[in-house]
């Protein structure tokens, strides 16, 4: 199901494939800067998850139903993308694009409910690890074959062979389980929007938990803000060794990390492993920093990304099961795709404030700054030591009954 989250992403206005399919039809800059703004689903998917909690499909359940609708609906529309025409009609390519990222947040949205629904506690943190896997194997795959088959045949040949792949992903929602305890849709549609909320801030520590929610991963995502700016402006690598000892690389490793943090978090649980993958995440941001000093060496550089992604990878696997945990399953699509939203903020912001910060700064004290970014954070963490281990011990109780 993950490798079927991520196929249809880099097809988006932001994606590789998407992009360069614009570029080889030779469509301007401000063209390809315009067709950006169908990716804002991703963003605002959260608003139309209640409907998702709410509304039954007739077949295969509360979740698998609406999953394998939209992975139909996704090869249709993604098939029917690629025998549009750029530049013969940019208008009609615009809405398609935007209907893809729609049915594919709208997909995401239900996949990380049934996630959140199927999986145990004590299992969360592995299940963090397939989906990164899963997720960012389709993205490459998509980006990759999608531009190598377009380059020795047509991109609609190309995005025919991506069309047929997500159709062959009903089969995965075809045999997947039901979950064991299905939660109970909300009653009417107001409650939908509403109720979700209410059951949130209710818990104990809620307030605390959804400002962790946004601090955890905030250094992390400011010291990745200008990752690739940073790496060809500030240290002076070329694109093959950025491609390679960078991108590559950051890839293989947050997928290694995600792995090794999902098993420890089985064996350490939430508090542990949220502190000491914090504590990692934070300070490995400071090898950008020996970089930014010592220069250009690729070795170093592979190195710098390696850790610096490796532990964000691990500390996503402890973030995923956190997150996991602050979900009712009446309600799992609408919370999951607001906690992840709200996740995202940092992600979405650090890169304006990042900016004016190097040109003030310089880059060696910028990422000190962004390692003690991360600090507010740590602390919240510890203040909530208590709270976090009465939300594990409730999850697991849940598990055991």
């Amino acid at each position: 199901m993950s490798f079927a989250s991520g196929l249809p992403f880099n097809l988006s206005a932001s994606g590789f494939a998407f992009q360069a399919w614009l570029a080889s039809e030779n469509v301007d800059l401000k063209s390809i800067g315009f067709y950006s703004l169908v990716g804002f689903p991703y963003i605002f998917k959260f608003l139309w998850a209640p409907l998702l909690d709410r509304y039954l499909p007739p077949l295969l359940g509360r979740r698998r139903g609406w999953i394998v609708l939209f992975q139909a609906c996704l090869a249709i529309a993604i098939g029917v993308m690629g025998f549009s025409s750029p530049t013969g009609a940019p208008y009609f390519l615009a809405a398609i694009a935007l209907l893809v990222v729609f049915l594919s947040a709208s997909q995401d949205v239900v996949i990380d409910a049934y996630r959140v629904d199927t999986i145990p506690p004590s299992e969360r943190g592995i299940a963090a690890a397939a989906t990164a896997f899963g997720y960012r194997s389709a993205s490459v795959l998509a980006s990759t074959v999608l531009v190598l088959i377009a380059s020795h045949t047509s991109w609609h040949t190309a995005f025919l062979v991506i069309a047929v792949l997500m159709a062959a992903t009903m089969l995965t929602t075809f045999w997947a389980p039901e979950p064991l305890t299905p939660g109970q849709p909300p009653k009417t549609l107001a409650d939908s929007f509403w109720h979700p909320l209410r059951n949130l801030v209710s818990q104990k520590g809620a307030w605390g938990f959804l400002l962790l929610v946004l601090l955890y991963k905030a250094g992390d995502a400011f010291a990745l803000s200008l990752y690739s700016a940073f790496m060809i402006k500030g240290v002076g690598f070329s694109l093959d060794e950025l491609s390679i000892a960078g991108k590559a690389n950051m890839t293989v490793s947050t997928i290694i990390g995600v792995t090794l943090g999902g098993l420890i978090y089985m064996r350490w649980g939430m508090f542990r492993s949220l502190l000491v993958f914090g504590i990692g995440q934070s300070v490995s941001n400071l090898m950008y920093t020996v970089l930014a000093l010592s220069g250009r060496k690729v070795w170093l550089m592979a190195l710098a990304t390696t850790l610096d992604t490796g532990m964000g990878g691990m500390g996503l696997a402890a973030f995923t099961g956190f997150l996991m945990s602050l979900c009712n399953s009446n309600f799992s699509a609408t919370q999951y795709a607001l906690l992840s939203a709200m996740a995202s903020i940092p992600r979405v912001t650090t890169g304006a404030i990042a900016g004016t910060l190097v040109s003030h700064i310089g880059w060696p004290k910028f990422f000190v700054v962004t390692c003690l970014t991360a600090v507010p954070g740590l602390i919240l963490l510890v203040i909530l030591r208590r709270p976090l281990n009465e939300l594990a011990a409730r999850d697991a109780s849940k598990q055991k009954a």
